[in-house]
């Protein structure tokens, strides 16, 4: 595997296993995170994506699950109250807190909640798409917290069109925030796919994560425009772009390791999928992996 794909990649995929389209039980979700922490593609794995109304069916499950050390990215609800005080209660050995996760809130809340949440702790705040994002930006900036963006869910129209998201990419560059996504990035190029896993399931077009990374990592290096931000999302061939052991190419933009390395730890950190197996899979047919 070429150094470039490794640094592109490492701990980008949030397993988030209990929500839909897979909507697996706790126990079953848990499990798999524990195989995917000794596999060999253990290096694209991040955090284990929790509700924190499941925090303590999840700390009664440790000790029948294989694993010594869990990283969590906790999903707290709205009432800052209760969640400030599931948090305190969490500090066990077993466990490091590594990022957390609100619903869609006003700027108003945002500072209201982003104040009183754990200053050590990464907070990343969703942030609707369609909107003014500078209120929200602004808002971030001010509590030191990330925003979210949902890249899907299980109906078609839960997809942003390209356009939209690199307006997006854009915006958080310009603004400074960093970002994670959520939903909707289970495969590497943008293509259609069916929303859920039945058999009757519409498909929708779907962003890939690799355009998605390298797109914001050519924003964030200040390599390219609005313009080719969006030809880069469009990209639907491997062949689009060029990978060395040393560097990632767009036309004729170029990214060294560090561009790379920079941006997955100041500007975009992750993506949250319910599957770990379909971002691998689909690696190893574009011979990535």
């Amino acid at each position: 595997m070429l150094k470039s794909v490794q640094t592109l990649l490492t701990s980008i995929v949030d397993y988030a296993g209990l929500f839909p389209p897979a909507r697996l039980g706790l126990r079953q979700a848990m499990e798999n995170y524990a195989q995917y922490g000794i596999s060999a593609d253990a290096w694209l794995l991040g955090w284990f994506v929790l509700p924190l109304s499941q925090l303590d069916e999840f700390k009664g499950l440790l000790p029948e699950i294989p694993l010594k050390h869990w990283h969590l990215s906790l999903i707290l609800p709205t009432e800052v109250e209760v969640a400030i005080s599931r948090l305190q209660s969490c500090k066990i050995p077993e466990i490091t807190i590594a990022t957390l996760e609100l619903p869609p809130l006003s700027p108003t809340q945002i500072e209201q909640v982003g104040l009183r949440l754990p200053a050590d702790v990464e907070t990343f705040f969703e942030i609707p798409l369609g909107t003014d994002w500078q209120p929200y930006f602004a808002a971030l900036k001010r509590v030191g917290a990330a925003a979210k963006v949902r890249m899907g869910g299980i109906t078609v129209d839960a997809f942003p069109a390209a356009a939209e998201l690199s307006c997006w990419i854009v915006s958080c560059a310009e603004a400074g925030v960093p970002f994670k996504a959520t939903a909707g990035l289970h495969h590497p190029l943008p293509a259609c796919h069916p929303v859920t896993y039945k058999s009757d399931s519409p498909s929708a077009a779907m962003q890939g994560f690799l355009n998605v990374a390298i797109a914001s990592s050519l924003v964030y290096r200040q390599k390219i425009t609005l313009e080719d931000t969006l030809e880069v999302l469009n990209q639907s061939s491997i062949e689009g772009f060029q990978f060395t052991e040393d560097s990632l190419s767009w036309h004729q933009y170029s990214l060294s390791l560090s561009d790379l390395e920079e941006t997955r730890r100041q500007f975009f950190r992750s993506f949250g999928s319910c599957s770990f197996q379909e971002p691998i899979d689909d690696l190893r047919c574009l011979q990535l992996l």
